[in-house]
């Protein structure tokens, strides 16, 4: 079984600051009070495998 991927366009980035190093970051999603956000290197440290 084949998965199709979507072009769906460029996407809109959201400025967040990250939750553990506080370096200024831009997300994919709208960031929400309450929720975590990271950036790119710190999500790589709270990534479940």
């Amino acid at each position: 079984m084949g998965f199709e991927r979507r072009d769906f366009g460029p996407r809109t980035m959201h400025k967040a600051t990250c939750s553990d190093c506080g370096k200024e970051c831009e997300v994919p999603f709208v960031p929400k009070e309450g929720r975590p956000v990271y950036c790119r290197e710190c999500f790589q440290k709270h990534r479940k495998f």
